[in-house]
């Protein structure tokens, strides 16, 4: 018996790092999960170790109508969505203010903050109905400590939090709980950052309070699966910064982008 029992569940981004640590701790913990990525063969490969309890649907969520496809195969396959992490993101590039050009900072926008509206308007009705809904959006340190050479997915993964916020007071009276959090962990988009410019790795996990950056599924997705929870019923609208400690002092950033 775990505490999301009967409850289902989809999860954007599933396929590594921090998507796939919350795909297993929220099966662990009772939910059918909706695994959803666009990579389908690692997609595929990651739900199948959890066997009949975890569905994986690929789509591409920078794209409209994917998000609602994948809204509904999900809930004919598993059952209406009753918890929604929007954690999916693929396609920054490292770079200069100056030099982002239009369509990478609309893609940015795409990728962290319409996919995530439009996952949101999906789910409500079914949440709203039933006076019972979670939705944790995963954003980011990026954006808070304004870290350079990330403006496509510092200034998405911002315009999630408002939209985190603003929803969580426009839904608080119908039992729709809505979360941030803001995670330091090795995903895969802190990989292959780190692959470009090895120079931060060690500087990353010393400058963390903590010593280190966490591990998606032991740091990471033990926060979300408590605000996807019974027990997450009066927290609302909060991002939960669950880093170590990074977001306290801050923490350097400063990659080598050239002149």
């Amino acid at each position: 018996m775990g505490h999301l029992d009967g409850r289902v569940a989809l999860v954007t981004g599933s396929a590594d790092g921090i998507g796939a640590g919350i795909v297993r701790r929220l099966a662990e913990d009772g939910a059918r999960v909706v695994a959803v990525d666009i990579d389908e063969e690692r997609g595929r490969a990651s739900a199948s170790a959890h066997g009949d309890a975890v569905h994986f649907v690929r789509a591409d969520v920078t794209r409209e109508s994917d998000v609602i496809e994948m809204i509904a195969s999900g809930a004919r396959t598993l059952g209406p969505i009753d918890i929604l992490v929007n954690n999916a993101w693929g396609g920054g590039r490292m770079g200069r203010v100056e030099s982002k050009p239009t369509e990478l900072l609309q893609h940015g926008l795409d990728m962290a903050y319409f996919a995530a509206f439009w996952a949101m308007r999906e789910c409500f009705p079914h949440m709203k109905t039933q006076k019972w809904g979670r939705i944790v959006n995963v954003c980011s340190l990026n954006g808070v400590n304004a870290h350079m050479g990330t403006l496509e997915y510092n200034a998405g993964k911002e315009a999630l939090r408002a939209l985190t916020r603003t929803a969580a007071r426009e839904w608080a009276a119908t039992g729709v709980i809505v979360n941030a959090i803001c995670p330091a962990a090795k995903s895969a988009a802190f990989r292959r950052v780190m692959g470009e410019h090895p120079e931060l790795e060690a500087a990353a996990d010393g400058a963390n309070p903590m010593g280190r950056i966490g591990d998606p599924y032991l740091d990471i997705a033990p926060v979300v699966s408590f605000l996807a929870g019974d027990e997450c019923r009066y927290l609302t609208g909060n991002t939960l910064f669950v880093d170590g400690g990074s977001h306290i002092n801050g923490s350097p950033w400063a990659p080598d982008l050239g002149d």
